[in-house]
């Protein structure tokens, strides 16, 4: 059986983008790995959701945990950076914060996982972290330099095809625009990657019940009034069924429907 290592930045991250891919490699018996750069020490978070005196960061690892036994993951690492902040934020400028790493020195930590769990396919983002996040962008460098060090030959990046999901809004504004944090027009969504720069796109219908129970699993950051769990089946679904990723130095037009485990 194979390897697979999900690098992720942030707690919550890894069922919303790779959670289906993730059950479907446990699930044929491969081996999953999640590392996560930071803890999501700056993630915001209602009132009351986290126990006096428990510290956000240590409340998060706790949601990943449920969420990692929800997903069949087999080990969880962390890098344990300071989690940067949305961008533009002060919190950006912390020497500590992920996003201020060198990215060689934090490379050469996953590196060291790599070679450890002797990896087959590595995940990480695209090249603008999906959104923009500033830890997101930095897991794409990092990862990617890691792979090169430690020999890890398949690397894919977690994106979303933006076209799939502006002509689902399109389709279904009612469902997918009030309440939410889409734009409310399609046109100025800026998420992932246009359609014909995706290589591989996984169907991860038949686990989507347990991804949205990780994804549920994170209720300091996805609570259960919030508009992704509130979704109608049906429109979940569409949005969560499918999981997009290009393949490092495939050409463009490459069409696959899994990874190389």
């Amino acid at each position: 059986m194979s390897t697979l290592v999900c690098f992720h930045a942030h707690p919550d991250d890894e069922a919303m983008t790779t959670g289906g891919t993730i059950a479907l490699a446990s699930d044929a018996g491969h081996r999953v790995v999640l590392v996560v750069a930071t803890r999501g020490e700056e993630g915001e978070v209602a009132d009351g959701v986290v126990a006096e005196g428990v510290g956000l960061g240590e409340h998060r690892s706790a949601e990943l945990e449920a969420a990692a036994l929800a997903l069949g993951i087999h080990r969880v690492a962390y890098l344990d950076f300071r989690d940067s902040g949305m961008a533009g934020e002060e919190s950006n400028l912390n020497p500590e914060c992920f996003a201020q790493q060198d990215v060689e020195y934090a490379a050469r930590r996953l590196a060291d996982i790599l070679i450890e769990e002797s990896a087959d396919v590595l995940t990480v983002y695209d090249e603008h972290g999906g959104y923009g996040h500033p830890d997101h962008i930095q897991v794409h460098h990092v990862g990617i330099r890691a792979a090169e060090i430690a020999g890890t030959q398949h690397v894919y990046e977690a994106t979303i095809d933006r076209d799939h999901l502006i002509a689902l809004m399109k389709a279904r504004p009612d469902d997918l625009i009030e309440d939410s944090p889409l734009p409310e027009s399609p046109e100025d969504l800026n998420l992932g990657v246009a359609s014909h720069l995706i290589t591989t796109r996984i169907d991860v219908i038949s686990v989507v019940g347990r991804k949205r129970a990780a994804m549920a699993a994170h209720a300091s950051q996805i609570p259960e009034d919030s508009f992704f769990l509130n979704m109608p089946e049906e429109i979940y679904a569409l949005a969560f069924g499918t999981e997009w990723f290009t393949r490092r130095g495939a050409p463009v037009g490459t069409a696959e429907n899994s990874l190389p485990l």
